[in-house]
């Protein structure tokens, strides 16, 4: 039955292909510089390597045919751009913030919430999210973010002495206790072996959708359900889910328990006090869904689409932005102590405490981050759709056509970004920034479909960098000339990254 499937398959494809490379689809897509394709199978051979080798890839293609180029995939075209005025047009047009198609393979885990969704959902889930990221609300996890940092610190300090670490164990479970503890209204303190579970789990789901992003038979849920890959995704996805449902089900418990009373508002000089173990009255992003499912907008499958969004992007993306840090920071001893230097000095003026407005007088070093995301963009590449027909570097492109953007290129553009290798925070001083390109730098997207947490994941980068400076001196144990990238759903190390950290009192 499987081998006559896979066979009408075959001919459709082979019928679509003849029909679709010589119509004026397939003529407007071939005008467009790119690789040679193969009949049937376009370029997908070419893709056939391991994630790190793809991600050296796709960065080769990108220089070969700057600004823009196409790739086949059986018969369907992929551009692929990376100009600022091309990233522009598309990020710019409020016609154009329909994801892709490639986002499809992520409904599984996140169904259609806010990152997969469009139209008139995708604009009432912001709605419903916005208010979770106001300034105000920000202002009260910064107690969050200082309280997990220290805690982190106090981890690597209780070794006596220097300590060599794998960041991305040591960061990521940070990350992932401050979006709970935040986000979620709840905390993951002695509950190691369940979060572990959990990241282990969003590890091994991005290595399961890279092999099934350069395979197209297995975009197909149906042929995906018969084979080894589609199995360990199911695995997952049990996790997965499991994680995010028991988190919602805590929190849902702590509101019915207390009427609901805690639902909408809250009081600056509440955020410290706990009820039932939970913090009360700090709003988070989980109670304003709730809050909206009691009002009828939003149902369970969508409390859990938007929990499992935020679950990823909100620890993940902002772990490997920390990493990557602080790799560069241990590299650059000049830059390090510079950075050291300013956080020590704005903590003695808040009397040895980080705040808010601290935060804000942390300029050189919101300049380290800002350059370690041009370098090392937490999501490298985003990919649309666009609604309408658009011209890309010259090129009509018809609209539904697949879009990728490569962010880790544009942000290293030689044409905007003199020595683009070089790590230098200055490039981010206004008088630096006068003139540049705007979407020469987008880690946080742009336009209407912007990173909603952008100002979170900045605090949270600020208060952690900040502290672990505060606290150690950087040493590189492993440097970043080494290091393989893979692709993955966000830039991600192909091996271990390890880094000293010298606890600063014992050097005196």
């Amino acid at each position: 039955m499987i081998v006559v499937i896979l066979l009408l398959v075959l001919l459709g494809v082979i019928v679509h292909f003849f029909i679709l490379h010589y119509g004026k689809l397939g003529r407007m897509m071939n005008s467009i510089p790119g690789p040679q394709a193969i009949p049937i199978f376009g370029n997908l051979l070419t893709l056939q390597v391991s994630p790190h080798d793809l991600w050296k890839i796709m960065r080769k293609l990108s220089n070969q045919y700057y600004p823009i180029y196409r790739l086949w995939s059986f018969t369907i075209p992929f551009l692929n751009i990376r100009h600022p005025n091309d990233i522009e047009t598309i990020l710019g047009n409020p016609k154009s913030i329909q994801k892709s198609a490639v986002y499809d393979l992520l409904k599984p885990w996140f169904g259609t919430g806010l990152l997969t969704s469009s139209g008139r959902k995708w604009h009432l889930r912001r709605k419903i999210l916005t208010p979770a990221f106001h300034f105000n609300v920000l202002r009260q996890f910064v107690d969050v973010f200082i309280e997990e940092s220290e805690r982190m610190i106090k981890m690597l300090k209780s070794e006596q002495g220097p300590v060599v670490k794998d960041l991305m164990p040591i960061i990521s479970e940070h990350t992932l206790n401050v979006i709970c503890e935040t986000s979620m209204g709840t905390s993951l303190k002695d509950k190691g072996v369940f979060q572990y579970k959990y990241r282990k789990a969003v590890y091994d789901m991005g290595q399961v959708q890279v092999y099934r992003l350069v395979r197209p038979w297995l975009h197909y849920e149906f042929l995906l359900a018969c084979v080894p890959k589609g199995w360990e995704q199911c695995r997952l996805l049990k996790i997965l889910h499991g994680f995010t449902k028991q988190i919602i089900r805590e929190r849902k418990e702590y509101h019915n328990q207390t009427d609901g009373r805690y639902l909408s508002g809250f009081d600056d000089d509440s955020s410290g006090q706990k009820d039932m173990g939970i913090h009360k009255r700090r709003l988070a992003m989980l109670d304003l869904l709730i809050a909206a499912h009691r009002n009828n907008q939003i149902d369970d499958e969508g409390i859990r689409e938007e929990v499992d969004t935020f679950m990823f992007r909100g620890h993940d993306t902002t772990a490997m932005s920390i990493c990557f840090t602080i790799l560069l920071l241990a590299e650059h001893k000049e830059i390090q102590e510079r950075a050291r230097i300013e956080v020590n000095r704005v903590m003695e003026e808040n009397e040895g405490k980080m705040t808010m407005s601290a935060f804000q007088n942390l300029s050189y070093l919101e300049r380290c981050i800002k350059e370690s995301l041009r370098l090392y963009p937490s999501v490298p590449f985003i990919s649309r759709a666009p609604e309408m027909d658009m011209k890309l570097s010259n090129y009509v492109v018809p609209a539904d056509t697949v879009v990728h953007l490569h962010i880790a290129d544009v942000h290293r553009d030689p044409k905007y970004w003199p020595n683009p290798d070089v790590f230098d925070p200055d490039r981010f001083l206004s008088e630096n920034m006068h003139g540049r390109h705007p979407y020469s730098y987008v880690p946080f997207s742009a336009g209407p479909r912007n990173c909603i947490g952008q100002r979170f994941a900045m605090l949270e980068l600020k208060a952690t960098i900040g502290l672990l400076l505060h606290n150690f001196y950087l040493e590189p144990v492993d440097y970043l000339k080494d290091i393989t990238i893979t692709t993955d759903l966000v830039i991600r190390p192909a091996h271990p990254i390890r880094t000293k950290f010298i606890p600063i009192e014992t050097t005196c």
